[in-house]
């Protein structure tokens, strides 16, 4: 009965340290947004906006407008980068 005990608390313990965790990634997120436009080749963070890849690091061109990164909220315009609305407007031109 003692052995179940500790195999039950010890499967909670992880579950909720496992949530835990998720959530603290989850909240660093929201402290970060999108900024196009700022990247330098093969270092942008994730898919661009014209679908020519989806993965980070395979930006092609310094400062695309396609191509974004992470930084924290609130600085893109402080590094002359553009939104999604800004990038995608920009990209029909």
């Amino acid at each position: 009965m003692n052995q179940q005990r500790q195999i039950v608390a010890s499967a909670l313990a992880t579950a909720l340290a496992l949530g835990l965790g998720s959530g603290s990634a989850h909240a660093e997120d929201k402290a970060k947004e999108k900024c196009y436009g700022i990247a330098k080749a093969g270092q942008n963070d994730c898919s661009n906006l014209n679908g020519s890849h989806s993965c980070a690091g395979q930006s092609k061109t310094d400062m695309d407008a396609n191509e974004w990164k992470y930084v924290a909220k609130g600085t893109c315009k402080d590094l002359k980068g553009l939104t999604a609305d800004e990038a995608k407007a920009k990209a029909k031109k």
